[in-house]
């Protein structure tokens, strides 16, 4: 099997950084894209990663969370959640089409287009280690450390 490359953007974030996929290469990196800040699920799972980061960390590991909410409502998020990494704003959609986790989903029994709850984790040499997509948030973060700690 051919490891895939992953797809490079470049992306406003907190604290008033850029993260460009490409410049990460040497580091192994946790992508989470999940659908909106404030809401149960996402904000479990991003306390979730913030309270794993050290051990991230401590694995050579950079974390960051992905949603098409505002850069404002990011900071307000990371603050509220005491967060130790960036989370990265893409309104525009092009890392979430990149990566290919918009969906068609059923909200209240409407359809709505929105972030399927996804996954990657990118090898030092930028390509795809693993993914995983229609994540389940219970424990979800322990398994991706448990991953990133096996590559």
């Amino acid at each position: 099997m051919t490891a895939t490359s992953a797809p490079d953007f470049d992306l406003a974030a907190t604290g008033g950084n850029t993260v460009a996929l490409s410049a990460l290469r040497g580091s192994k990196v946790v992508l989470y894209f999940y659908p909106k800040d404030n809401t149960p699920g996402c904000t479990n799972e991003t306390k979730d990663f913030g309270a794993l980061h050290p051990a991230f960390a401590e694995a050579g590991c950079k974390v960051f969370g992905i949603s098409r909410d505002s850069l404002k409502s990011h900071e307000n998020f990371k603050a509220k959640l005491e967060l130790p990494f960036d989370l990265i704003s893409d309104p525009e959609e092009t890392a979430c089409n990149a990566f290919g986790v918009m969906k068609m989903k059923n909200m209240y029994g409407k359809q709505v287009r929105g972030v399927e709850r996804s996954t990657f984790v990118i090898a030092t040499d930028g390509t795809i280690a693993r993914e995983w997509r229609g994540v389940k948030v219970a424990g979800h973060a322990e398994e991706v450390l448990a991953f990133v700690r096996s590559l």
